[in-house]
Formats: structure tokens, C-alpha cells, sequence
């Protein structure tokens, strides 16, 4: 392990500052789905039970630098307090010398959540001076710097990569640690037949993780409207689909350089069609080579089901971004849920990561089939396309201070 976890060091009468991604679905001051709080809660009790107090950070939407109430993460700290059996109190803010006198307050075993991060502008500032002392006002709070944030890993927020800059000690938690065994030491040295699927809208969004993987994988499923590009390239007709023309050669690049890693690209065979993205009833399935001129491919077919499913029979692991059509809206959601359940049924490593392709488990229940799954989209893609993501360089270097 490159970064020592919570557990690795003595956090007995200390004050941490810990980043989690608390950034969980919020309406009318409801919360939609507490599963973020939940898989962040370890780390925060671990540092409790050890004569620890907790000082908690997180951002919640996107309120563009202004206090906007309806984006309090009050109802978060609420939520917490009924998982963790005890009183957290939200703070009226993140910095400052309330703040300060709150943090400083706390005894072991207290838990204290800061407001939103978002609710200053330094928060996201693209350059150091845009983001000013804000990390090193969050880093002061505390003794030692926890994150334990995979998702917002790739970003270079004030509380990711400024605060570890000016904290005396830092480490990671276990979430953070756990997807870093997975996506790091795991697919490091896979086993194999190795499979990687690809779904989603636009090939230019994935271009960076096909890339990555395809000189490691044995074979590699696309679905999704990305697909729909390397079918043009092919020279069939997509009719009204969504495609991205300019990345046709693009498209038979990735298809040559596969080729040349001897790793075998599975597409689409057939698809459920439909005239637009809110019909309630697909036109029909279709071959691949029969898409009608007003149709729209808005989901995998049955044929490709069953190819998609014989391919991943035999992996010994299975790593998966994006779903296999518009699963959002049912009618064309059969073919998402039909590879998961088949990924689901495998005797196999497998690893799922990126918004959509976890709402497509949840709408299944099958989440406790899969080996593991990543809280994290954008940190996910760009771990696996092999950047080395802010929030570790910014560890790296506290630890080597």
C-alpha cells in the first residue's frame, strides 16, 4: 500500500480532518439514497472507538461558490447521527473563527460535519491562487488529514490536494484504501480471461480507459451509444442514432490497435430501436445491418445479450463503466439489466464503477453479487487510464515533507 490508512497510525487524542463524499441525492431536504454515508461511516467510527475526534468535510451539489440552503448538508449530519448513535452537529461553516472554536472544542470520540465545502469559491479554484488559504484554514482545524474521498480524487479542490499541503501528518481511510487494493493492486496482475465493458453516450468520454485497457484485456465489450460510432465506421447506417462522425477513424484506430494487443472488440449485433429517447414502446429489434433511417438505437438487442454473455462466461475478471443502452426509461433498459445479471452470476473478480452503471445494480438488487463496486466516476476512468489522480500527489508529498 503506497499511503498508510487510518489504522497505521496513532490517532489516540488527536483531531481529524476528515474528506469524505457525502454528495448524496438531495430533495426538499430529503435524502434520495444514504449508500455514500454508509460506505464513509468506517472510517469516521474507526477514528471515534480510538480516542479520536472526527472533523468531517464534504461537498453536497454544485451551489457555485454561494450558501444555497437547500444544498446545507444538515440533513447529512442528521443522517449521520442516526447511523453512528450519537449527536454530530453541523457546523454554520467550514472556516472561520466559529468554526475554529467548535473544532477546537470537540473531545474524543465527538464527530463535528463542516457546511458545505462548495459554499466558498476557493473550494474549486482551477489555480493555487484562486483556491488562496482556504485548504490550509481546513488543514489548521485538525492535527491529522484524512481522506478518504476517492471520488473527487482527480479533482484539484482546496480540500483535496491544498489542505494535505499544509496538514502536519496525513493518511487515508479505509474506503480510499479499498479502492486502491481493487482498482490498483488487484488489476494490477489480473486474472485471466480478462473482460472489460464499456457503455455509455460518447466514445469521446471513454477514449482515455479504451485506450488503457486494451493493451491488458483479453476482450473488450462496447454497448451503449458509443457503439453506435464504431458501427458507422464499419459502414452501417445508424439512422437518427446518437454517433460522433469526427471520431469515425478514431474508431477504427482503437478497433486496429486491438488488434495489435491480440484483444478481441465485441460490439453490438442488434439492437431495440425506437424513435426517440421518451418513447414509451421501442419500434422493434433490429440487426445491426438493418437500423431503420428514422430509428434511434436505444438499447443492445437479445443476439448481443447472448454473444455479451458467452464472452464473459468464461473471465476470471470483469471490470465494467457504463450501461448497454438508455436504462433510465424501461423500455429500453433490458439490455443493461441483462448484462448484469449475467456479470452478477460469474465465478469471477468483478469490478463496477461510474454513476449509471451503479443505478443499473441497484434497479437489479444484485449490488452484493459483485466483487466490488467504486463510489467514484470521474477518479474511476481516470485511475484506470493510469494519470496519477491530484489527491495522491498531494498525499505523496506530505508524506515526504
Amino acid at each position: 500500500m503506497l499511503f498508510p490508512c487510518i489504522d497505521q497510525i496513532e490517532v489516540k487524542g488527536k483531531r481529524l480532518l476528515i474528506r469524505v463524499d457525502y454528495n448524496v441525492p438531495l430533495k426538499d431536504g430529503v435524502i434520495g439514497d444514504d449508500n455514500r454515508i454508509r460506505s464513509g461511516l468506517e472510517t469516521v467510527r474507526y477514528a471515534l472507538k480510538n480516542g479520536a475526534s472526527a472533523i468531517v468535510c464534504s461537498h453536497l451539489g454544485s451551489p457555485d461558490g454561494k450558501p444555497v440552503p437547500k444544498m446545507s448538508l444538515g440533513p447529512v449530519a442528521q443522517r449521520m447521527s442516526e447511523l453512528l448513535g450519537q449527536k454530530v452537529e453541523l457546523a454554520p461553516d467550514c472556516v472561520g473563527p466559529e468554526v475554529r472554536s467548535m473544532a477546537a472544542r470537540l473531545k474524543p470520540g465527538q464527530a463535528l460535519l463542516l457546511e458545505n465545502l462548495r459554499f466558498h469559491p476557493e473550494e474549486q479554484g482551477k489555480k493555487p491562487e484562486q483556491r488562496g488559504d482556504f485548504g490550509k484554514q481546513l488543514a489548521e482545524l485538525a492535527d491529522i488529514y484524512v481522506n478518504d474521498a476517492f471520488a473527487v480524487a482527480h479533482r484539484n479542490n482546496a480540500s483535496v490536494v491544498d489542505a494535505p499541503k499544509w496538514s502536519k501528518k496525513c493518511c487515508i481511510g479505509f474506503l480510499l484504501k479499498e479502492e486502491w487494493e481493487y482498482l490498483g493492486e488487484n488489476l494490477a496482475h489480473p486474472k485471466r480471461p480478462y473482460v472489460a465493458i464499456s457503455g455509455g453516450s460518447k466514445v469521446s468520454t471513454k477514449l482515455g480507459i479504451i485506450r488503457s485497457l486494451l493493451p491488458q484485456v483479453d476482450d473488450f465489450i462496447i454497448g451503449g451509444a458509443m457503439a453506435n460510432t464504431f458501427l458507422l465506421a464499419q459502414g452501417h447506417g445508424v439512422g437518427r442514432s446518437l454517433v460522433e462522425p469526427d471520431l469515425v477513424d478514431t474508431a477504427l484506430d482503437i478497433l486496429h490497435t486491438a488488434e495489435e494487443h491480440k484483444a478481441k472488440v465485441h460490439l453490438p449485433v442488434d439492437f431495440v430501436v425506437g424513435r426517440g429517447a421518451e418513447d414509451k414502446e421501442p419500434l422493434g429489434v433490429f440487426d445491426a445491418d438493418s437500423i431503420p433511417a428514422e430509428g434511434m438505437m436505444l438499447d443492445i438487442g437479445p443476439k448481443s445479450v447472448a454473444l455479451f454473455s458467452a464472452v464473459l462466461r468464461p473471465a476470471a475478471t470483469v471490470i465494467w463503466n457504463g450501461p448497454m443502452g438508455l436504462f433510465e426509461n424501461p423500455a429500453f433498459a433490458s439490455g443493461s439489466l441483462a448484462l448484469c445479471r449475467a456479470v452478477a452470476d460469474l465465478e469471477a473478480l468483478t469490478i463496477v464503477g461510474g454513476g449509471d452503471t451503479v443505478a443499473v445494480l441497484h434497479q437489479t438488487d444484485l449490488s452484493s453479487k459483485f466483487t466490488f463496486i467504486s463510489t467514484a466516476g470521474g477518479a474511476f476512468l481516470e485511475f484506470l487510464e493510469g494519470r496519477e489522480l491530484p489527491a495522491f500527489k498531494a498525499l505523496k508529498e506530505c508524506l515526504n515533507r
